[in-house]
């Protein structure tokens, strides 16, 4: 029965009451009830509960969040839900502000939990369960169990009493063993255990003989049991970022097997059987070498071990004996040897830099994205090095390269050395930390810095060594730090952006200091005077002498309050708090607001945006933002592959400013991509990296008669406070937030293979969908367009994703001669397979990466990403239907 008088929800009057009038929108599609992207999802259910009971408890399936304040309260109700079949209680729904997801809040269940028979769907991921609750161990009908993401230390002993299962994943726990009953699973398909500390395997896991697909990587297993050889319906085998120092040679006798990953092991021999098939991987394992002698002192930096991590994993182990390890986006790390007293797992991502919480300091250039490193705030025994490539800055002279770090509550900059490898030629950024959080590569203003103590001292720049401050004894009781940077402005940039021939500036010297007190005694410093000026031409009616905020946003002339002396070459003055200071030799009268406008121009970048179409392809468009300097060689690289318009007239940007991008007259884009607000493109512009997206387009325009001419307008996200006068004069249009548009071209359709309505070369197939509400869904429509674009690796994407070589060959065979008609039959034959398993969405991902297709694998996760929201979306916008609720809803039972 469908129950659509439930869309007229209530809402709350006041905080805390149950009793309401009217909740906004709805929630509720035929049988399902998606309360999780609700932030007061729970309330919502108690509100319904409570108002109509009667109709909530036909509901089959429901999802809640587990980060909601009010679950404790829900739980006791859904024991009274018997029709439901799949219930999600997931975590993850709340970030911090670094992003990162927050675990919820659910640590058991009740006991009359077990009553729900005709559950099939339990996802419990990103929770806090240290111990499996006993009530699920009743759920007769269970299919699916998902427990990642929680703090599990050991399953039930009677766990093989959930004899209907068929996937159970518990990745990213603390689990130490299994239960000997877990051979008991004899419908099971898909097993994950990966990254727990898992050291044996019981013997019955060889009793799990429909498994497919087992995985048990980062674990710290050195051994494993002979009884996987009768895993005769397994096809992959994950083993990688263990201890193993041997492998069975029966595992060469899976008739099934396309893949076994022994990567990031300590085998020093595998057997002749496993090492000449085809589909083992076996990098970052001492293969060949000898065993260390037991005698030796300490073990040398170059027996470590060495750990080759692809570009789909995301964590590793580090044990006390040490080790190596290389990300695959060429970040290095060392431990050494008793950095970590027990094995412990890393857990690394690389996140684009988001301004709200990457604040970047004037000046300051941003060369890479951010690492993340969890657990964070850990204590090493000793220090782990790191080396993080960075795009080489462009003005070296007067800025210096370090790793900048979170600690606590604001971000400090690390003590850094740089180098260039020999043969890449890629720059190299190296620090050394006791901690692990958050970190990535900048570029400053050189820093110079002293500990002043009470007898005074002398602090010069190292980038102009004329610029000096001197501290007198007596300054400070206490040592205090005093930190000194400067920037240099030439002749010429002052004469551009002030267009007055006779103004000349000194360079730039910031001070700051680790204390907000000021200092006893007036502090000296010396600047050298502006170029051209000296002593004996000196009118000084024209000096000034300008004091800036720590920001830059205010100056004022100071030259009537402080007592200026002259060399020939220097002016000399004293102060007693640290800021900005700026020599300016002028005719001009209100110097401050002259010198404001310089400041802002000196933080602005110049730059130009290309939009480019490929020309195989035209509905695949390139958007970059690039600074004006790197506009010909950009467009020299693209010009094979991409087509389009000249770049943009000039604009000026900040480092870390907001830009939008917008198709129009004709064009549309997918409008629940993550990085897409009210219908536009979000970037953020950092003057050193791509700042550059490829999607694809399409038109609601019927391109079978005529092409279709639409363009794209770049918008600044929002107005900049200290944006100067003049930039904002250049902006054309009606809307003052405007920057540039250029066109682009939809050409006329032409027949083409994956557009005809009927079979598809001969293929007929039958509606896909993909995946599940957690990881997404690819439709048949997705994966016509990914097959577009898979070419001549089908046969990598194909072992990668699990079919066998003799099934690559026969497609081969069946289809020679016709390779539209290879990659179709790969493609569908694999989604056929795998329809219903509820992962198949992220494993097509890591194939398409481990094929070296992150082409494609990036626009499947843009399509996959918000999934949930989208369905969250259309709910509000297009109401409740049976389409929509089918979307993005629990997996299919």
């Amino acid at each position: 029965q469908k129950m659509a008088e439930l869309l007229g929800l209530r809402d709350e009057c006041g905080e805390g009451t149950l009793g309401a009038p009217a909740l906004a929108g709805s929630c509720l599609a035929d049988n399902r009830l998606n309360l999780d992207v609700y932030p007061d999802g729970c309330r919502r259910f108690l509100q319904l509960f409570k108002e109509q009971q009667g109709e909530l408890v036909q509901v089959e399936f429901l999802r809640l969040s587990s980060n909601d304040c009010l679950l404790d309260t829900t739980l006791g109700c859904l024991p009274h839900l018997k029709h439901l079949k799949s219930l999600v209680l997931k975590g993850g729904h709340a970030r911090d502000e670094f992003g990162s997801y927050q675990h919820g809040s659910l640590t058991s269940l009740p006991p009359d939990f077990g009553n729900l028979r005709c559950l099939t769907h339990l996802d419990l991921s990103f929770n806090r369960l240290s111990t499996l609750p006993s009530c699920i161990l009743h759920l007769s009908s269970l299919c699916v169990l998902l427990v990642s993401h929680n703090s599990l230390v050991t399953l039930p002993e009677d766990f093989g009493c959930l004899s209907k299962l068929t996937f159970f994943s518990a990745m990213k726990n603390q689990l130490k063993d299994l239960p000997q009953s877990i051979g008991e699973l004899s419908m099971l398909q898909d097993l994950d255990l990966s990254e727990n500390a898992l050291e044996l395997l019981p013997e019955e896991v060889g009793n799990l003989h429909n498994c497919t697909e087992l995985d048990l990587s980062g674990n710290r297993l050195s051994s494993i049991p002979d009884s996987l050889a009768n895993l005769k319906s397994l096809r992959r085998l994950h083993l990688h970022s263990n201890l193993l120092v041997t492998v069975p040679a029966s595992l060469a006798s899976l008739p099934n097997l396309s893949r076994l990953d022994l990567q990031n092991n300590c085998l020093r021999a595998i057997p002749a059987e496993i090492q000449t098939l085809p589909f083992v991987h076996v990098r970052g394992n001492p293969l060949g070498e000898t065993e260390p002698s037991p005698q030796a002192d300490k073990p040398s930096t170059g027996r470590l071990k060495r750990l080759f991590l692809s570009s789909g994993e995301g964590s590793f182990i580090v044990t006390s004996e040490g080790c190596r390890v290389f990300l695959a986006c060429g970040i290095h790390f060392y431990f050494p040897p008793g950095a970590a007293s027990a094995p412990l797992r890393i857990h690394f991502r690389s996140l684009t830099p988001d301004p709200q919480w990457v604040k970047l300091r004037h000046h300051d250039v941003l060369l890479s994205r951010v690492l993340e490193l969890h657990p964070h705030g850990i204590q090493f025994q000793q220090e782990v090095q790191i080396w993080m490539p960075y795009i080489s800055p462009q003005t070296p002279h007067q800025h210096e390269v370090v790793v900048r770090t979170f600690c606590g509550q604001s971000w400090s900059d690390l003590k850094t050395r740089v180098k260039q490898k020999r043969k890449s030629k890629k720059c190299v950024a190296h620090c050394c930390v006791l901690h692990f959080s958050w970190f990535l590569v900048v570029s400053r203003l050189v820093q110079n810095e002293c500990k002043v103590p009470a007898e005074g001292t002398l602090l010069f720049s190292s980038v102009d060594p004329s610029i000096k401050v001197i501290f007198p004894p007596g300054a400070t009781k206490e040592p205090r730090s005093v930190k000194l940077q400067v920037l240099s402005v030439s002749a010429e940039e002052i004469q551009e952006i002030t267009a007055h021939a006779e103004c000349r500036a000194s360079p730039l010297l910031y001070l700051s200091q680790d204390t907000t007190v000021d200092f006893l005694k007036p502090v000296r410093i010396q600047l050298p005077l502006p170029p051209g000026v000296t002593g004996l031409n000196l009118d000084r009616s024209r000096l000034h002498i300008l004091h800036g905020d720590l920001e830059g946003q205010t100056w004022n002339d100071i030259t009537s309050e402080v007592v200026l002396d002259f060399t020939h070459l220097y002016a000399v003055f004293e102060v007693t708090h640290f800021s900005w200071y700026w020599l300016w030799y002028t005719t001009k009268t209100y110097i401050g607001g002259i010198a404001k406008k310089v400041y802002e121009r000196l933080r602005l970048y110049q730059v130009n945006f290309i939009v480019l179409q490929r020309k195989r392809d035209p509905e695949q468009v390139l958007l970059q933002c690039v600074p004006k300097h790197k506009v010909d060689p950009v467009l020299k690289k693209l010009q094979d592959r991409y087509r389009g318009p000249e770049p943009s007239d000039m604009v000026e940007m900040f480092e870390g400013e907001q830009f939008f991008a917008a198709f129009e007259r004709g064009i549309s884009i997918d409008m629940d991509r993550p990085d897409c607000v009210d219908g536009r493109l979000s970037f953020i512009f950092y003057s050193h990296l791509k700042n550059m997206k490829e999607i694809y387009v399409t038109s609601p325009v019927d391109r079978k008669g005529q092409a279709v001419k639409g363009q794209v307008s770049f918008y600044r996200g929002a107005v900049p406070e200290s944006i100067p006068e003049d930039a904002s004069r250049r902006r054309k249009g009606p809307d003052s937030l405007w920057l540039a548009t250029l066109p682009i071209k939809l050409p006329q359709l032409k027949p083409r293979w994956d557009e005809n309505p009927g079979p598809l070369y001969g293929f007929s197939f039958p509606p896909l969908n993909l995946g599940n509400a957690e990881t997404g869904y690819l439709t048949q429509a997705n994966l016509l367009s990914i097959a577009r674009r898979v070419g001549a690796d089908w046969q990598s994407i194909g072992l990668n994703l699990g079919l066998t070589y003799q099934q690559i060959e026969r497609i081969g065979y069946n289809n020679r001669e016709d390779l539209n008609k290879q990659i179709l039959d790969m493609l569908f034959s694999w989604a056929q397979q795998n329809s219903e398993d509820p992962d198949c969405v992220s494993k097509l991902i890591t194939a398409l990466k481990e094929s070296g297709r992150q082409d494609i694998a990036d626009e499947v996760e843009a399509i996959i990403e918000l999934g949930r929201q989208k369905y969250s979306e259309s709910i509000r916008r297009l109401g409740l239907g049976q389409e929509s609720s089918t979307e993005d809803s629990a997996i299919a039972i």
